[in-house]
Order: structure tokens, then sequence, then C-alpha cells
């Protein structure tokens, strides 16, 4: 770059959206610019550095040697930039806003009702676009800046460029008809396992918490039932011998259901966090800051909110 003192303020956002997101429309959507705006200005971004800075390698771009080298640089100096102006902190109330989150079925069930009452009435410019994926699929757009934040059970380790918050604990109950299972009683591990089942499975049921307790214990379950959504399954077991074994907060519509009977499954299941995931991308990003703490207040506030078994 021959002068810095050349180089628009602008320019310099611009080329931290394009590096940081590698995708001229995602940075344009970053940017609420448009994306012949923001290819107009790579090109100039280009001869200022006297470098492509993007390259298109495998269908995606990539950033050149000398790219890579500007980021971290890039990062520090527009932090500074926004400590000297002081930008103004985000306005829920009066904001105009659309973000992108991936979710299960489950986590739909049990953040969204609340989330969207809370946002009507404190956010009302804000809109939500919900989109559902595996773990994998759900982890992989929050990655490619596809979503903004994802919901849901992400074992293992993560990649080094995504953030991670536990929401809360989460464990399992059982659910049969009371005229099967009388209130206030459960059943023994050999009446359970003689019982048909109804399994609530996106993958295969081998990969299920459930299931992997079962195979520690040595035994198996008939399953009769198997679906890929948690809601439809508290349906099926009112008038029937089912019976459903699934995580607890699924069960909170029916916590005056006298159809049904819930008590503790007869051998141990292990909990499982739900967790809030995001991309490093978003952390100085005072929209997505406020929206994740408000899913974190929500989630904080049910917990405890569960009947008892």
């Amino acid at each position: 770059m021959n002068n810095p003192r050349s180089v628009d303020l602008n320019l310099l956002v611009t080329l931290q959206a394009l590096l940081e997101e590698r995708h001229i429309s995602r940075a344009a959507l970053r940017l609420h610019r448009s994306q012949p705006a923001v290819s107009h200005a790579l090109a100039n971004l280009r001869r200022q550095f006297n470098d492509p800075l993007l390259v298109r390698r495998s269908g995606g771009l990539e950033l050149t040697p000398r790219a890579v080298e500007l980021l971290p640089a890039l990062n520090r100096a527009l932090s500074h930039v926004g400590d000297l102006l002081d930008a103004p902190q985000f306005d829920p109330a009066q904001s105009q806003h659309s973000f992108r989150l991936a979710m299960s079925d489950y986590g739909a069930r049990v953040v969204l009702p609340a989330l969207i009452r809370t946002l009507r009435q404190v956010a009302p410019g804000i809109d939500l676009l919900v989109s559902y994926g595996s773990r994998e699929a759900m982890l992989a757009d929050v990655t490619d800046g596809e979503v903004d934040m994802a919901l849901g059970v992400f074992p293992g380790r993560l990649s080094g460029r995504l953030r991670m918050q536990t929401l809360f604990e989460e464990r399992f109950v059982c659910v049969a008809d009371a005229a099967t299972v009388p209130q206030g009683s459960a059943l023994s591990q050999a009446d359970w396992l003689a019982r048909p089942h109804v399994l609530v499975a996106t993958r295969s049921a081998a990969e299920n918490e459930i299931e992997q307790a079962l195979a520690q214990a040595g035994v198996q379950r008939r399953i009769a039932v198997q679906l890929p959504h948690w809601s439809v399954a508290n349906e099926l077991i009112a008038g029937t011998d089912l019976i459903l074994t699934v995580a607890e907060r699924n069960l909170a519509s029916l916590a005056q259901d006298t159809r049904l009977t819930r008590f503790e499954p007869p051998f141990e299941i292990s909990p499982f966090d739900f967790q809030l995931v995001w991309h490093q991308r978003r952390e100085g990003d005072a929209a997505q800051h406020w929206l994740r703490e408000l899913i974190v207040d929500i989630c904080q506030a049910q917990v405890g909110d569960q009947p008892a078994v």
C-alpha cells in the first residue's frame, strides 16, 4: 500500500468483513451493503494493497498470505478506532434487525416461546430466521456465517474459532399412561423393558443417550415407534401401553395432564448440556451480544421451574 492516509476507514471495515467472512455475499449482509458495492470495494482494496487478498480455490475464497498477515493487525486497528469513537450501544427497543438462529426441534420447544414473547415486548423490530439441522450441519453453518448462532447439544471439542456457553443441564424422565402406571408410582427395570417404547431420534438409535445407557447396563428395549420430532411424541402416550423417555423440559406443557404419569427411569441415564454456540467473529457485535445474553437469561430463569417427578 502506497500511502496509509489515502485509505478510507470504510474500506478497512469492508476489508475486515471480507477477510473474516471469506464470502462476498455474507460480507455484504454483515455490512448492510449491496453485493456489487462490496465487490467494487474489494477491487479498490486489491489496488491499494497490491495483492489479490482473496483468491478462489476449491469452490470458495481463501486468504492470500498477505491477507493472513493483515487480519490480526486490522482487527487491532479497528478495535482501537472503535474505542476512540465510542460507538453507541445497541438499542433493542429501536433496532430493526434480523438474527439467524439454528436449533433442534427440542431447542425450539424449550427456548423459542419465551424468547419470542420477550422480543415482542422489548424489541418488536427484531426478526428471527430459524432453521433446523443436524449437530454437524448447525456447527458448519455457524462456522461459515450462514447463521449467527446455534442452540443444541454439541458433545466433543469445538473448532478453535467457535465459542460456546452452556445454557442448562438437562436430564431424562419417563412418561406412561396413568391407567397403566398410576400417579406417584414407577416401573421396575424388568417391567420397563417389557413395555414397547417411543424413541425420538434424528440419527442412528445406537447414538442416542438412552440406548448408550442401556448398552452399558447390558439390556435392550423394544422400539415400537421412532420419530424425528420431540413435540409429537408427547401426544402418543395417553391411551396406550407405550413408554416415552425424554428430556424433562420437553414435558413442561404436560405438567397438569392427569392422563399421564411421570417417573424416574429405572436405570441411570447421564444428563446432557444444552448449549449456545457462536463464531468468534461475532464477539464484538453489540446486537449479537445482546441476543446471546437474552437467551442465557431466559434459560436461567427456566431452571428450577420444572415440576418434580
